[in-house]
């Protein structure tokens, strides 16, 4: 059986992009691997062993197109209303707060940040399907 161990993303500037994922939702680098022209820098956090790769490419001085076939990533949290407020308190581009039945019946409560690059990551109530 196949195990998703990371997904990776193109960022313009290393620090900036490593600060924003600690802050918003605690990775921390866990590796950091240099590259002729590129350097893979890998983020973690116990909560999971899945991980968030990022590709730094050395020469690369504009932003990147994102196109219009990138999705997201998700997370879960423990209290969506807390880390919504908390997020906003930093600064961060958040979209807002939704409510999503399905069927007459609570599915999911999430808002989508958006990092430094335009990325955006759905942050997710745990509970249900999300846990």
């Amino acid at each position: 059986m196949a195990k998703l161990v990371h997904s990776m993303i193109r960022v313009l500037e290393e620090a900036r992009s490593v600060e924003f994922y600690d802050k918003a939702f605690g990775l921390k680098v866990a590796d950091r691997v240099p590259f002729d022209g590129f350097t893979l820098i890998y983020l973690a956090n116990p909560e999971t062993g899945f991980e968030l790769e990022f590709t730094v490419n050395t020469s690369r001085t504009e932003p990147y197109d994102l196109g219009n076939g990138y999705g997201h990533l998700a997370v879960t949290v423990e209290d969506i209303e807390a880390e919504y407020q908390r997020f906003t308190a930093l600064g961060f581009t958040v979209g807002k707060l939704v409510e999503m039945p399905h069927e007459g019946k609570p599915f999911a409560r999430f808002f989508f940040v958006t990092d430094p690059d335009g990325y955006k990551t759905e942050v997710i109530q745990r509970g249900g399907r999300f846990k």
